[in-house]
């Protein structure tokens, strides 16, 4: 997520989501870090602002302006200007600061520019010559201190309930399909010749080296983490033995990388960008070139099954049933509902944009909530594990038909379920079911609020002590990537880097 000068919300993920700037485009380059590099490399070069501009057909002011960071320069003056000193475009358009200064300018710079700094008060301090090192360190360290209290202040459960609420809100806008990332995601399995079936390991590893990285399994991955990736030896660090499938996990770790994300401002920030490299991990999994037909033909025979999408490709139940509500709406004109849901009846993760009502708090927040027991979500359990369970189930706002699979996972056990409403079931398999109940949620008499004869015959009599999902509620831990202990990864990075020296 790139900023945004004058932003107001600090939460914008529609930045990436809504397709409004390609990834990889020049344009997304930042004009205050390619100026400061270009004025280093000017300074290096022994050239003064006349003198550089003259042999590329600029004023002296307007490439001021471009190192200020005022004006953002041509795509087709990037190599008359790298010619002119001597260098290659990469070292004006990319890589790290060549200086610790010239990084503490960059970043200066671009807290001034920030929406909100004017309300932090702190007045604005031009950076010349004439300003000391450790008095730009200070100014800094005190900006990103004073905007570190806030986000940890602001990091609270409500926050992160309202993050994911207003997220889900855009999904739905979009119809969880985003172009940009298919665009991207097509783009790399084009490189590597997939045209059907299975992506396989090896396909990723040649995605990863076509942008550059290489992918190193290791035994000894920070605990925190599910993968490290060293941008300065190009290499991701993934688990050698892991809970997940590895080409999932490389991918998700090369989204980074691949949709330009920098550093997650806040808890927000930080959850659109997991939206958008699992959403960029399924998409190179299931290409939408081949996913799509494989979809319409099963719609065609009336016989849209997730199993099917799940064993074509050789992913997870949950992987398909994600990839399959990215391409529903889209491509198919079916509206779907999704949810992943723990045994004791935990919404964990959802998405709809059919209509159907999941239980929430006052802020639309639904993570955290319970799952009326008549949901197919819930019934599932009731069925052995890993068979997949269909139901139609009548609710206040409709009927819906739900498919689910509950299955063992590491950290319980869960049910990913997906649905439709009663009038789209012709297409879909297992439309067929006998298995029907009814949902009377919200209302308390549902299934909240036990009957009345029992709660009369125990009243006074029991006390349970709750379990307390405390991931879902807790304040969001500190730091620049919730939950992760930077000492522990930086220590990794450190001696497998020495391992490369050796």
């Amino acid at each position: 997520m790139t900023s945004a000068q004058g932003r107001v919300l600090p939460f914008r993920p529609a930045d990436r989501l809504d397709g409004t700037q390609a990834p990889g485009d020049l344009g997304t380059l930042d004009p205050v870090a390619l100026g400061r590099r270009l004025r280093h490399h000017r300074r290096e070069a022994g050239l003064t602002l006349a003198g550089l501009g003259a042999k590329v057909g600029l004023s002296p002011s307007a490439l001021s302006l471009i190192e200020n960071g005022r004006r953002e320069a041509r795509v087709s003056l990037l190599a008359p200007l790298a010619q002119a000193l001597g260098i290659e475009v990469a070292a004006i358009v990319g890589g790290g600061a060549p200086n610790r200064r010239l990084a503490l300018e960059v970043r200066w710079e671009r807290a001034q520019r920030a929406g909100g700094f004017e309300s932090l008060g702190i007045p604005p301090v031009r950076v010349g010559p004439s300003l000391p090192d450790d008095a730009l360190e200070a100014l800094v360290g005190l900006y990103e201190t004073v905007v570190g209290l806030q986000q940890h202040r602001a990091a609270t459960p409500e926050f992160a309930r309202l993050a994911n609420a207003e997220l889900r809100g855009l999904m739905r806008t979009a119809d969880n399909y985003f172009p940009q990332i298919e665009e991207r995601a097509a783009e790399l399995v084009r490189v590597v010749d997939h045209t059907q079936g299975p992506v396989t390991r090896e396909e990723v590893n040649r995605i990863a080296r076509h942008v550059g990285f290489s992918i190193v399994p290791v035994s000894d991955l920070p605990a925190s983490t599910r993968t490290v990736t060293d941008l300065e030896h190009r290499r991701i660090y993934v688990p050698m033995r892991g809970d997940h499938d590895p080409r999932s996990t490389a991918l998700q770790a090369l989204g980074h990388v691949v949709l330009q994300h920098e550093t997650p401002r806040d808890y927000a920030e930080f959850l659109a960008q997991r939206v958008e490299i699992n959403y960029f991990a399924a998409a190179v999994l299931l290409p939408e070139s081949s996913a799509v037909p494989f979809l319409r033909r099963a719609k065609e025979a009336r016989d849209i099954a997730l199993e099917d999408l799940r064993d074509a490709y050789s992913v997870s139940y949950e992987t398909a049933a994600h990839r399959f509500c990215n391409l529903a709406t889209h491509h198919l004109g079916l509206s779907v509902h999704f949810m992943r849901t723990s045994a004791d009846g935990v919404i964990y993760k959802g998405y709809e944009n059919d209509g159907v009502r999941f239980p929430m708090d006052p802020t639309g927040a639904i993570e955290g909530a319970r799952v009326c027991r008549a949901w197919t979500a819930r019934v599932v359990f009731e069925q052995p594990l890993g068979e997949v369970y269909a139901q139609y189930t009548d609710t206040g706002r409709g009927t819906f038909w739900c498919t689910a699979v509950a299955e063992q996972t590491p950290n319980g056990l869960f049910s990913v379920s997906v649905g439709v409403p009663f009038d789209q079931v012709r297409w879909m398999r297992g439309r067929d079911t006998t298995a029907r109940r009814v949902s009377r949620c919200p209302d308390p008499r549902c299934c909240t609020r036990p009957p009345a004869e029992l709660a009369h015959e125990w009243e006074g009599r029991v006390w349970p002590s709750a379990r307390a999902h405390s991931h879902l509620l807790a304040v969001m831990p500190p730091g620049v990537f919730p939950g992760v202990d930077d000492t522990e990864v930086l220590q990794f990075v450190s001696r497998h880097a020495q391992s490369l020296d050796s």
